[in-house]
């Protein structure tokens, strides 16, 4: 059972409410595809860029190094942590190039906004990934940046007992991972209408 009397962290309920309704616009984008599919009677299809199998093999991997890099944090193996956010970062930024190259893929293919449904649901679904990914990517780089601040092990310990710098650390690998999880799920969905 829910204890409603228990006080809440604000930062964390703004965050879920933000991914709740995050999660909202993209099951309506979703629902009006659907709708737009039973309305005329025709299944959309779609042609999945190669590179979006790339992009998610990256967030996928992002996902796992951030866990470790959060695990190593709690452990105190800070070097570790330090190693394994650069590489989510990286593998962030690689994600969104595999996107745009995925969005290259399709226009070489004549798939552009205006002349292919299935199209322009790709480059709507993606894009507001993206978006997403790129307030994702900008905390990743508070945490390098904090991480890279505090070389030290003194440095980084009383950096890491501190509680707000813990908060900040556990909503951003809350929120990349809903990320991650997010484009796995529309990557099924957009595979599920693939031609």
């Amino acid at each position: 059972m829910i204890d409603l009397s228990k006080r809440r962290e604000p930062f964390e309920f703004m965050l879920y409410l933000a991914m709740i309704g995050s999660g909202i616009l993209f099951l309506g984008v979703m629902f009006f595809l659907i709708a737009k599919e039973t309305i005329n009677n025709l299944r959309v299809s779609f042609i999945i860029p190669k590179f979006f199998w790339f992009s998610t093999f990256a967030i996928l991997l992002s996902s796992a190094t951030l866990h470790w890099s959060i695990k190593a944090f709690n452990e105190e193996r800070f070097r570790s942590y330090r190693l394994n956010i650069i590489v989510t970062s990286i593998l962030g930024v690689f994600f969104i190039a595999l996107q745009f190259l995925g969005w290259g893929e399709l226009l070489q293919k004549n798939i552009r906004l205006g002349n292919n449904t299935g199209g322009e649901f790709i480059y709507i679904l993606s894009g507001l990934h993206i978006f997403h990914t790129i307030g994702g990517l900008i905390a990743l780089l508070v945490m390098n940046r904090d991480a890279i601040k505090n070389l030290n092990y003194v440095d980084t310990f009383v950096y890491s007992v501190n509680p707000p710098n813990q908060l900040k650390i556990r909503l951003i690998s809350v929120y990349w991972h809903f990320i991650d999880i997010l484009w796995v799920l529309l990557f099924l969905f957009l595979l599920y209408h693939a031609t």
